[in-house]
C-alpha cells in the first residue's frame, strides 16, 4: 500500500490552512509544538472557547463545542506538553453545558454565513450523546498527559453524562454519534472502570464490517472500522477482525489522490470549507498510516 509522502507534502503546502500544515509538520518533527500552538491560537476566543471555522462548515467566531473537539485534538498532539489553554477550554465548556452534563450539538451564531445548517439551526438547550462524546472522547486523550484536565469538573460531568446516555441506549443511534461514542468509550478505558462494559454494549450496534451508513448524509457517505477503532493496540480494535482492519488501511493508503492528498465522502457548506476539510483528512490519513507503521 504505497503512500506518497512527498506528494502529500506538497499538497499541504498548496492547500492547507496554515494549523493543519503545522500539524502535518509536527508529525516528523519539523516544527516545533510553539508553531502548533501559536496556529490553533488564531481560532480562540477570550472566553477559553475555539470558533472562526476552526470546524470547516460552522465558520462563525463564537466558541462551539464543534471547536472544542479540534482545539483538543492538537492539544492531543503536542503530548507530553501541556499548556493552560487547556484547564481553559474546560473552563469554557461548563459554562456551555447543560445542567446534566451534556453539551448541546451546538450554541447560536450571529451569522450563520457558511454554516452548514445542522450547525446553526441546532437547539442550544438540549444537551446530545455525540456532541458530548465528540469533546470529552479526546479531552480524555489529552487527560492522559495532563491532570489538570483530567481533574477537571466539567471532564468529570461530561463523562458522567456520556456514560448514561451510553447505558440507556436501546437501538443504534445515528451512526457519526455511534462512532464518537465507541472512541469516548475507548479514550476512558484507563481511567473508568465502567468502560469496558460499556464498549461491550456498544459492540452491538456496531456492524462487524465496520460499514456504517450515514442516515441524511451525501450519497453513498459511510462511516468505516477506521472511524470507530483510528488506531491500533486499543480497546476498540476488538469490535473487528483483523481482516476488516487490513482490508480498512489499504483503502485508505489507496484513498490518497493524484494531487497528494485525500478527500473527505461528506458535502461542505463552502468553497474554503471543502480544502480545509482535505488538508485535515490528509493530516489524519497519514496520522493512522503511520501509526500502523505503514509510512
Amino acid at each position: 500500500m504505497p503512500v506518497n509522502l512527498p506528494a502529500a507534502a506538497s499538497f499541504m503546502a498548496t492547500h492547507a490552512r496554515l494549523l493543519d500544515r503545522r500539524r502535518f509538520e509536527l508529525l516528523d518533527g519539523a516544527t516545533s509544538t510553539d508553531a502548533v500552538l501559536a496556529a490553533v491560537d488564531g481560532y480562540r476566543n477570550p472566553d477559553g472557547g475555539y470558533g472562526w471555522g476552526l470546524e470547516p462548515d460552522l465558520r462563525a467566531p463564537e466558541s462551539q463545542p464543534g471547536g472544542a473537539l479540534h482545539a483538543f485534538e492538537v492539544l492531543e498532539e503536542i503530548a507530553p506538553r501541556t499548556t493552560p489553554h487547556a484547564v481553559a477550554l474546560c473552563d469554557w465548556l461548563a459554562t456551555a453545558s447543560r445542567p446534566d452534563g451534556g453539551l448541546p450539538f451546538a450554541l447560536p451564531v450571529a451569522d450563520p454565513a457558511g454554516c452548514a445548517p445542522f450547525w446553526a439551526e441546532a437547539d442550544p438547550a438540549v444537551a446530545t450523546l455525540q456532541s458530548t462524546a465528540f469533546t470529552a472522547g479526546v479531552a480524555l486523550r489529552v487527560a492522559r498527559h495532563d491532570r489538570a484536565v483530567r481533574e477537571h469538573p466539567w471532564l468529570a460531568a461530561a463523562t458522567r453524562y456520556c456514560f448514561r446516555a451510553i447505558r440507556e441506549l436501546s437501538e443504534p443511534p445515528h451512526a457519526i454519534a455511534l462512532s464518537f461514542a465507541v472512541q469516548f468509550v475507548d479514550a476512558a478505558h484507563e481511567l473508568h472502570e465502567e468502560a469496558p462494559a460499556l464498549l461491550d454494549h456498544l459492540a452491538a450496534f456496531v456492524p462487524a464490517d465496520g460499514l456504517a451508513p450515514v442516515a441524511g448524509g451525501s450519497e453513498g457517505e459511510t462511516l468505516r472500522a477506521l472511524d470507530f477503532a483510528p488506531l491500533p493496540d486499543r480497546p476498540a480494535r476488538a469490535l473487528f477482525a483483523a481482516d476488516v482492519i487490513d482490508a480498512a488501511l489499504r483503502r485508505l493508503a489507496a484513498a490518497q489522490q493524484d494531487d497528494g492528498g485525500w478527500r473527505v465522502d461528506f458535502a461542505s457548506f463552502s468553497p474554503a470549507a471543502a480544502l480545509e476539510w482535505r488538508g485535515y483528512a490528509t493530516v489524519r490519513a497519514v496520522t493512522i498510516l503511520r501509526r500502523h507503521g505503514l509510512v
